[in-house]
C-alpha cells in the first residue's frame, strides 16, 4: 500500500469514531433538522465540514501547536466556545412550540420565517470552530499518524476527505431527522425537545468550561 494511502486509512479509522460521537455538532444538526427543516440542516452540515478545514489548515501551518502551548490563547478560544454554547442553549430553552403543520410548512416554502442560508451555515461553522478540543484532536492525530515529510498539499487532501465524510454523515442525519414520521413526532414534542437540546448545549458549555489545556 502506498504510504499516503496508509496514512489516510489510519486517519479515517480514528476520525470515524470522532464523527459519530455525540457532541455540539451533532446536537446542532439534529436541532436544525427538527426545528428549521432539511434545507437548513444540510447547510449547517456544510458549515461544520468547512470548519473542519479551518482546524486542519491552522494545524498544518503550525498554529495548532502554538495554541496548545499557550494557556492564554487556549482560554480565549475556550470561553468563546462556552459563551456560544450557553447562548444557543438559552435560546432553545426559551423557544415556544414549533408548528410543523402543512400550513406552516407551506409558509416556510414561501419564504416566511425561513432561516437564512448564511445563518444556518454560521451556526454549524461556529459550533465546530469554537471547540478548543478540536485543536488537540487534529494536532494529535496529524502529529502521530502523518509523517513530517508528507507534502502540505497531501495533508490538505487528507483534510478534504475528512471534511467530505463529516458533511456526508451530517447530511445523512439531516435527511433521517426530517422524514415525515420524525416531523410528526417533533410536532407533538417540540417544546420538550427544545428544552432538552437547550440543556444539552448548556451542559456541553459547562463541560467545555472545565476543560484544561494539557
Amino acid at each position: 500500500m502506498h504510504p499516503y494511502l496508509f496514512e489516510l486509512a489510519s486517519l479515517m479509522a480514528i476520525f470515524a469514531f470522532a464523527i459519530v460521537s455525540p457532541g455540539a455538532d451533532l446536537a446542532m444538526v439534529m436541532r436544525q433538522s427538527l426545528v428549521q427543516g432539511r434545507r437548513a440542516a444540510i447547510i449547517t452540515s456544510f458549515g461544520v465540514g468547512t470548519s473542519l478545514m479551518f482546524h486542519v489548515t491552522y494545524t498544518i501551518l503550525g498554529l495548532g501547536l502554538i495554541i496548545s502551548q499557550s494557556i492564554y490563547l487556549f482560554n480565549i478560544v475556550k470561553w468563546c466556545g462556552v459563551a456560544y454554547l450557553v447562548y444557543i442553549g438559552i435560546k432553545a430553552l426559551r423557544a415556544g412550540k414549533t408548528d410543523l403543520s402543512l400550513e406552516a410548512v407551506k409558509g416556510n416554502e414561501d419564504g416566511k420565517g425561513e432561516q437564512s442560508a448564511l445563518r444556518a451555515f454560521g451556526l454549524g461553522f461556529l459550533a465546530n470552530a469554537l471547540n478548543p478540543k478540536a485543536v488537540f484532536f487534529f494536532l494529535s492525530i496529524f502529529s502521530t499518524v502523518v509523517s513530517a515529510g508528507t507534502p502540505i498539499a497531501v495533508k490538505f487532501g487528507y483534510g478534504l476527505v475528512m471534511a467530505t465524510c463529516l458533511i456526508a454523515w451530517f447530511v445523512g442525519v439531516s435527511l433521517f431527522m426530517t422524514t415525515p414520521k420524525m416531523r410528526a413526532a417533533f410536532s407533538r414534542m417540540s417544546q420538550w425537545i427544545d428544552r432538552t437540546s437547550g440543556l444539552v448545549f448548556i451542559a456541553l458549555g459547562i463541560k467545555l468550561a472545565t476543560e484544561k489545556a494539557h
